[in-house]
C-alpha cells in the first residue's frame, strides 16, 4: 500500500527525518543505520544519503512499506 506525505509548505524533507516521522524506526540512529545498511529505496534505487532531501514526487520503500512525498 502506497501511503502520501505532505511536506506541509517546506521545500524538503530529510530521508533520516522521514523515517523518523512516519514511525519506521524508532530513532535518528537507527534511521541512519537501515540507511547505511542498504535497507531503504527512494525512487526504486537503494539510497544511502542519509540527508537525501525528499522534495514532492519522490518515493521511498522501507520494510514493504511506501510512501510518496507530496507538497
Amino acid at each position: 500500500m502506497t501511503e502520501e506525505f505532505s511536506l506541509d509548505g517546506t521545500e524538503f524533507i530529510t530521508l533520516n527525518n522521514l523515517l523518523k516521522v512516519e514511525g519506521w524506526v524508532e530513532s535518528g540512529a537507527v534511521a541512519k543505520q537501515v540507511i547505511d545498511a542498504g535497507m531503504v529505496s527512494v525512487d526504486g534505487a537503494i539510497e544511502t544519503r542519509k540527508r537525501c532531501k525528499l522534495t514532492p514526487g519522490r518515493q521511498v520503500t522501507f520494510n514493504d512499506n511506501t510512501i510518496v512525498v507530496v507538497e
